[in-house]
């Protein structure tokens, strides 16, 4: 693992999360005050249903053990910086989704490791080598992905000029170092990388395609607007591969279990791709 994993992932993860600091303001965090009812729906999509989507997957699927794991670690993980912008060309409700992907991401340090080490127990049993210490790993995720955003949001505030300016490039440079790093840790496995996906990618597209759908229908469930739905369906199917890679790589040190994080972070842009076009498609003018 060497360098990659111990200081090329945990600074390029770290600026990914700046970059998304910069697109933040502390009313995005007050949305779930002001709009309870599609927060609240979309936090039970992410945080409630795709864990248990995600186990069940796994369990009915009967795949390797680490692969399992991984799995249920893309879906302990909160949405990313593309989630925003994907919502944003498909004119979906933006701010809905900015503000799901600020507060779930600081509402998963501690989720993420309990989830984690559920699926560990589970899966392959707790041992000292695939252990993941809640404590160490709160704090860890906290200075990996909470204190960017929160140096981002700081910049916004005091040099929002600055920041307006250098948020789009940083948004592209974010981009680049995500697909660096998926297909770096495709690379360090890639004796096995055919085995991987045969293994991991078909699971991994149904968690994908399957949580896209959960989320839109259970938006419109609740009567949502077509807005505020697609921005849950996007935020509910398109996970934080990079933070899964980082957890697998760094605090786990099992690329075995980061190639499910890997190959999602491929498949995401395919099938989110085609959620994009299909929706502008289906209404080219304003959401409703």
């Amino acid at each position: 693992m060497g360098i990659l994993t111990d200081v090329f992932l945990p600074l390029s993860l770290a600026f990914i999360m700046f970059s998304m600091g910069l697109a933040l303001v502390i009313d995005d965090f007050r949305r779930v005050v002001t709009a309870p009812k599609a927060f609240a729906v979309g936090a039970l999509a992410q945080m409630v249903l795709l864990p248990l989507v995600g186990f069940s997957i796994v369990t009915v699927w009967h795949v390797e053990p680490a692969v399992a794991v991984g799995v249920v670690l893309i879906a302990a993980c909160p949405s990313g910086v593309t989630s925003n912008l994907l919502t944003h060309l498909a004119r979906g409700d933006t701010a809905l989704a900015i503000s799901l992907t600020a507060v779930i991401s600081v509402a998963s340090v501690v989720s993420l490791p309990v989830i984690v080490n559920l699926a560990l127990a589970q899966f392959l049993g707790v041992t000292s080598a695939v252990e993941l210490p809640i404590a160490r790993t709160i704090v860890s995720i906290f200075l990996i992905t909470t204190v960017p955003v929160a140096i981002g949001m700081a910049v916004k505030h005091w040099r929002g000029g600055f920041a307006d300016r250098f948020e789009p490039i940083a948004r592209r440079i974010a981009t680049i170092l995500f697909i660096v790093i998926v297909l770096a840790a495709i690379y360090q496995e890639r004796a096995n990388v055919v085995r991987y996906f045969t293994a991991a990618g078909p699971i991994t597209l149904a968690l994908n395609i399957v949580m896209m759908a959960v989320g839109f229908y259970l938006a419109r469930l609740f009567m949502l607007n077509r807005a505020q739905s697609i921005a849950i369906s996007i935020e509910t199917g398109i996970q934080n591969a990079t933070l899964a890679i980082f957890v697998a790589t760094t605090l786990l040190r099992s690329t075995e279990i980061a190639v499910p994080g890997a190959i999602y972070g491929l498949l995401m842009f395919v099938t989110a791709g085609v959620f994009v076009v299909m929706v502008r498609r289906e209404q080219p003018a304003a959401a409703t």
